[in-house]
């Protein structure tokens, strides 16, 4: 009862990111946004952070709205974004394919916390999110990621905004490697694999996919799903890097294992088995749609660019540095496992 009796408080900032959602799925349908690879979730974050910042967000009514779907409609976004992959896919791919995924998202996110903490000196959860976001699936790993390490708001933005920014710079340069070198890991397929394993978004991959070969396209489709797979065993980790920070010394480490990135393996499995019905994916996938729009509407909404400066170039430098360990070491990762299953 008291939770209904609440219900209205929430309404103005649901609405509000509800709209932003909307509008940014609107305006990726002109061809030239298309054609960016920007996706909807991150023209949701820039017309959210120009709407909070123009003072849109300083009422108190909309707050209670905004939070809820910055939270708890997240969660249930990432749970439904299990119903785009399935296990067949991957088995359809080849073993190469997974390998060459686990090993990229595993050295990634090391590298990651390595410089961003150990040199950068960069907070825990601000290495960790921009990580995830290099490692796996761009915005979507950064938002799922910031529960998990209860991270603020601001750090939120700051990874979205730097893996945003380098996946644009990936998603450009890789069809220029591709005109030059298309055989360079031995078929287009192969070419395929290494796209989808190292560029952030999976709009940037369509993107990119796009400008090449078809059978490199679908190669880069398909691993790149497979890397959106590994999110719930990322998360996993990152839950228990984060206890294992916050942990007092000598303490009992406990792992924390988020709710959400369970159901999202369950609802992989249920698309995989078949037992989620054609008619209701399309629905329930722009339900989903909606659902993250809104959360990266409300991460917009709750973010002051005041406190995205005192962050300075450090989280830029180490997005740019999993750039380049995404180019080349993911290169020579794909090379020498394509060399060994071929």
């Amino acid at each position: 009862m008291n939770a209904l009796r609440r219900l209205p408080y929430y309404v103005p900032g649901a609405l509000l990111c509800l709209g932003i959602a909307f509008g940014s799925r609107q305006l990726m349908e002109i061809p030239a946004l298309q054609h960016l690879g920007l996706g909807s979730l991150t023209l949701a974050i820039l017309i959210g952070l120009l709407a909070g910042n123009l003072g849109l967000a300083r009422f108190g009514s909309i707050r209670p709205g905004i939070d809820l779907s910055r939270q708890q409609l997240l969660r249930l976004g990432v749970v439904l974004y299990g119903l785009r992959l399935t296990f067949q896919d991957i088995a359809a791919l080849g073993p190469a394919a997974l390998i060459i995924d686990v090993l990229m998202v595993a050295s990634t996110l090391t590298v990651a916390w390595w410089i961003g903490e150990r040199w950068l000196k960069l907070p825990r959860e601000s290495a960790l999110l921009i990580g995830a976001g290099s490692a796996i699936c761009g915005a979507a790993a950064v938002m799922a990621s910031s529960p998990v390490l209860k991270a603020r708001a601001e750090h939120t933005a700051v990874a979205v905004a730097t893996v945003v920014l380098f996946g644009t710079l990936a998603m450009l340069l890789h069809p220029l490697i591709y005109a030059a070198l298309p055989n360079l890991f031995g078929s287009e397929q192969a070419f395929g694999v290494f796209t989808g394993s190292t560029i952030h978004e999976v709009a940037q991959v369509v993107a990119a996919g796009r400008a090449m070969d078809p059978a490199a396209a679908d190669a880069a489709l398909i691993s790149k799903m497979l890397r959106v797979l590994l999110l719930a065993p990322a998360l996993l980790i990152l839950g228990r890097v984060g206890c294992a920070e916050a942990a007092e010394p000598g303490a009992r480490r406990k792992l924390h294992i988020p709710g959400f990135a369970v159901f999202f393996l369950l609802v992989t499995g249920l698309r995989s088995l078949g037992w989620v019905p054609e008619s209701w994916l399309a629905p329930l996938q722009q339900l989903d749609d909606v659902m993250l729009g809104m959360a990266m509407a409300a991460l917009g909404l709750a973010t002051r660019l005041g406190d995205l400066r005192k962050e300075g170039p450090k989280p830029l430098l180490l997005g740019a540095g999993l750039f380049v360990f995404l180019l080349v070491g993911g290169g020579l990762i794909n090379g020498g496992v394509q060399y060994l299953f071929h």
